[in-house]
């Protein structure tokens, strides 16, 4: 009799403990090579965990609503339908795993770990299968693309996103570049954006629990990833700098492209992208062995969730995208974000990072660097403010305050000043560059 173990996957490099949503299947049910199992809560999404083989789920040891450790044993599969009985009693009369040589050598549940972890050698292959994201499937479909071609994708634990396919498409194919997903932007700056009709999810987003006076309130897993990283980003030294824009021009052609569908929020992030291509060491982060400079200037943006905690979907390549189809992804991000919908690579592979509480009225804020990234940009309201002219005279202009923190162990105070400056002049006199 073949009895395997279903183990608690790790859904990004930072999860250690992870909490069921929901079981698909219960004990006894057929289970399909492929088919969803359960849904685990990771750090930041909801994944759905998948079956690698047939069989039957013959006891479940962790419960919905109840959370284990990474690696540890969260149910038992069996061949035969008429193994259930016998895998059920063996499981409720120990509390050591039981599993086959076969399962303990290969594994035979294709966990959130086998779409997002590589082997031991690097490849994104898994006992024959391709480890892609959703959407790169689906682009690879539509392009033509063999995901076998592919050996290293530059996802998480090199697992296949969507830019590794379009990168090869182009290399192999003259099709035209496929333009980012649809999506929204984040409410903007200074005027909200225009209200957009919501996609549907499959999972609603929770509804925050109102707190009892004199009790305490448990941290939810959201929470607890935002706190361990928090606490991470103490050990570095950073060092902060601010400076004043004029958003005069920024705020004209914001009024020219907002009933396009582009608002603030994306207009930003975009200056911020352009102004990187100058300045790469902004972009790059801190590692034991040296600098790591990225590949692409990817713009995490942070959004806080309903229910607590907050998290940062990135806007991929944004210095490369043009300003509709940003703006339509961060719809989507932000939408999904909210629905804990997000795949790892959508919010786990920013190389800058962006807060924004302008949108509350805030003048200024620092903000905390967050884990393996170089620098995060605090962005405060925009508001009227008495200024001296050239000719001597005193005006109104639109001004904000933006503050940037950095790691000083790779950026020092002259790299961060000159790029405040240059991101100063893209949103006061070049602003044009944001429509190319």
């Amino acid at each position: 009799m073949s009895i395997y173990e279903v183990f608690m996957p790790a859904l990004s490099s930072t999860m250690t403990e992870g909490k069921i949503v929901s079981w698909a299947k219960s004990p006894g049910d057929k289970v399909e090579k492929g088919e969803t199992v359960v849904v685990v809560e990771s750090d930041k999404a909801d994944m759905d965990v998948e079956s690698f083989y047939e069989g039957y789920l013959a006891h479940i040891i962790v419960q919905a609503g109840d959370s284990a450790p990474v690696g540890e044993a969260i149910a038992f599969i069996v061949e035969t339908e008429a193994e259930i009985a016998t895998a059920a009693a063996q499981a409720k009369s120990t509390a050591q795993p039981i599993a086959s040589s076969v399962a303990a050598t290969n594994g035979a549940f294709s966990t959130a770990t086998a779409q997002t972890t590589t082997a031991n050698n690097g490849s994104n292959h898994r006992e024959g299968r391709v480890v892609a994201s959703p959407r790169a499937k689906k682009l690879a479909k539509e392009l033509k693309v063999e995901l076998d071609k592919i050996t290293t994708g530059s996802g998480p634990f090199g697992r296949i996103i969507a830019a590794d396919i379009e990168a090869l498409a182009g290399k192999v194919t003259t099709a035209t570049p496929v333009v980012a997903p649809v999506a929204r932007v984040e409410t903007p700056v200074y005027t909200p954006a225009p209200a957009a009709k919501p996609t549907p999810t499959p999972t609603p987003a929770p509804t925050p629990v109102p707190a009892v006076p004199g009790t305490t309130t448990p941290f939810n897993t959201l929470q607890n990833a935002v706190n361990r990283s928090m606490v991470a980003s103490l050990a570095v030294p950073v060092f902060r700098v601010g400076y004043t824009i004029t958003t005069d021009a920024l705020d004209k052609l914001y009024k020219q492209l907002k009933s396009k569908g582009v608002t603030m929020s994306a207009l930003l992030a975009k200056a911020v992208a352009v102004t990187l291509q100058k300045h790469p060491l902004l972009n790059a982060s801190y590692s034991d062995s040296g600098i790591v400079h990225h590949s692409g200037i990817n713009i995490a943006v942070a959004v806080a969730m309903d229910d607590g905690g907050l998290i940062t979907p990135v806007l991929q390549n944004a210095d490369q995208t043009d300003i509709y189809s940003l703006s339509r992804n961060w719809k989507s991000l932000v939408e999904r974000a909210r629905a804990k919908q997000l795949q790892p690579e959508e919010y786990s592979t920013g190389t800058f990072t962006i807060s924004n509480l302008g949108m509350f009225g805030v003048d200024t804020f620092d903000a905390i660097l967050p884990p393996g990234t170089g620098s995060i940009l605090a962005i405060g309201a925009s508001c009227p403010q008495v200024v001296a002219t050239e000719n001597g005279m005193f005006g109104v202009k639109q001004q904000m305050q933006v503050n940037i923190t950095c790691d000083h162990r790779i950026i020092y105070g002259a790299h961060a000043a000159a790029f405040l400056k240059d991101l100063a002049s893209c949103i006061e006199t070049n602003t044009q560059s944001l429509t190319m």
